[in-house]
């Protein structure tokens, strides 16, 4: 999907680690959540409360997923999964733009 049609834009930034990561809160008629940002090149640790769908538009990373022994690469247009109550890790590589989708 290449753009979002009837939502709603939270204007203020969700602002992470210094502003090395931020994003903006896009809701949705049905109750749906999604975020938008850009990811600076470092190492962050997330922590999730509902099960997330991080899709790469642009950018590359590595990603340690809950459970997971191996560092996954994630690059342009790839996705993976976060489980709901969980913490994984990513390794961004180069600035990465991004879209989380939240799953209840």
């Amino acid at each position: 999907m290449e753009e979002f049609k009837n939502v709603t834009v939270i204007k203020k930034a969700n602002v992470y680690f210094d502003g090395k990561v931020t994003s903006r809160s896009i809701l949705f008629a049905d109750g749906s959540r999604k975020t938008l940002g850009i990811m600076l090149p470092g190492e962050y640790e997330f922590n999730t409360s509902e099960k997330e769908i991080m899709e790469i538009l642009t950018g590359e990373m590595d990603v340690l997923l809950p459970g997971a022994a191996e560092w996954l690469t994630v690059k342009d247009s790839e996705a993976f999964v976060a489980p709901a109550q969980s913490r994984f890790k990513l390794k961004v590589k180069k600035v990465t733009d991004y879209c989380c989708s939240f799953v209840k």
